[in-house]
């Protein structure tokens, strides 16, 4: 891909990251975050998280249907920064706003409620992850042992839709759309695998 395209979709990218933060920065300059701000600034800054979480499963798969967009990889790194980013404004409402700071209110959270848990543990995961995203971590971890901590993005990926069911009210099915997302992202990873080594032992024949 020419340099100057790459750096456009970048910067496009860029704007649609922060889209959501500049929507929410607006409402709150505006005063027009509806009745209850901080369920709103909760429910955006984990609507995004969990966006930028399915698209950063998603370019694998479509690198592998479709090898011309092999450039996606570039554009990896940048969106799991994000949904680090955006995971933590989520994480900071809850200490911040629900929690006023106070450590043993969060504590109470954690144990009283297992929505509160699951969203911690999908956060912590993606700590390690943010943390190594560099080109150095990957040059010090070695590729083998940095792929396998990377893998971490399944786990963080279902703990947070675990997050978002619990999270809201029985019956409200909200949660279902990424759901059925992930699943098929999930899916998708083995069933092209498969393929590509059917189609390996075919050649070889």
């Amino acid at each position: 891909m020419h340099r100057r395209t790459l750096l456009t979709l970048k910067t496009l990218t860029w704007l649609a990251c922060l889209t959501p933060l500049l929507w929410l920065l607006w409402g709150a300059f505006t005063n027009d975050l509806g009745p209850d701000p901080t369920h709103t600034i909760t429910f955006a800054t984990g609507r995004t998280t969990l966006r930028l979480i399915m698209l950063t499963l998603a370019i694998t798969p479509l690198r592998r249907l479709w090898p011309k967009l092999s450039w996606l990889i570039k554009f990896r790194r940048l969106l799991g920064l994000f949904a680090f980013f955006y995971a933590s404004l989520h994480m900071l409402t809850w200490v911040a706003l629900y929690n006023g700071f106070s450590p043993a209110s969060m504590a109470a959270d954690i144990v009283k409620r297992r929505f509160v848990t699951a969203g911690m543990t999908a956060y912590l995961l993606l700590v390690p992850l943010a943390a190594t995203s560099t080109n150095w971590a990957i040059r010090k971890m070695g590729g083998k042992r940095w792929n396998r901590l990377h893998k971490l993005i399944y786990v963080t990926a279902v703990c947070a839709i675990i997050h978002y069911w619990w999270g809201v009210k029985p019956g409200v099915l909200t949660p279902i759309g990424m759901t059925a997302i992930l699943t098929l992202l999930f899916l998708a990873r083995p069933a092209l695998a498969w393929k590509q080594k059917r189609k390996a032992r075919a050649v070889t024949v």
